[in-house]
């Protein structure tokens, strides 16, 4: 019985943090989809800085508008903009999806805490009530 609980409440504490890091992730690969936006004729030769790592970047000029390195895992590139537009949609689509599967789940468990909470103030009021520390005494 105390491992359910446990397990109950071990998931209810998972499933907010699972949500907030599928919302971070989200949010990156809309902000990524959002830098292929300045692929366009009107920003052709402009002075840009070319991340090379997470702190470093080098300065370079847009010339191409049509293709693109991204990596998208396990030694796999994906080479032109469009390609590159459609991997962050069908991304920030499978994000989507799973956080509107994990909210039902995160309302239940949410209506079974408050549940919990309200039957444990019942008890612990039941318990502390004038009437009941003398019938307790009296046992």
């Amino acid at each position: 019985m105390e491992a359910q609980l446990y397990q109950k409440f071990f998931t209810l504490e998972l499933l907010p943090t699972s949500i907030a890091q599928l919302k971070v992730v989200q949010t990156q690969y809309v902000e990524a989809n959002n830098c292929l936006n300045v692929l366009n004729k009107s920003n052709k030769e402009k002075e840009l800085l070319i991340p090379l790592m997470s702190s470093m970047c080098a300065p370079g000029k847009l010339r191409d508008m049509e293709h693109v390195l991204l990596d998208v895992g396990t030694g796999y590139y994906v080479k032109t903009a469009e390609d590159a537009k459609d991997f962050f949609k069908r991304k920030i689509d499978f994000l989507t999806k799973q956080m509107e599967k994990n909210q039902p789940a995160l309302q239940e468990k949410h209506a079974i805490k408050q549940a919990v909470m309200e039957m444990m103030s019942q008890k612990y009021q039941q318990l502390t009530a004038p009437g009941e520390t003398q019938k307790v005494a009296k046992a």
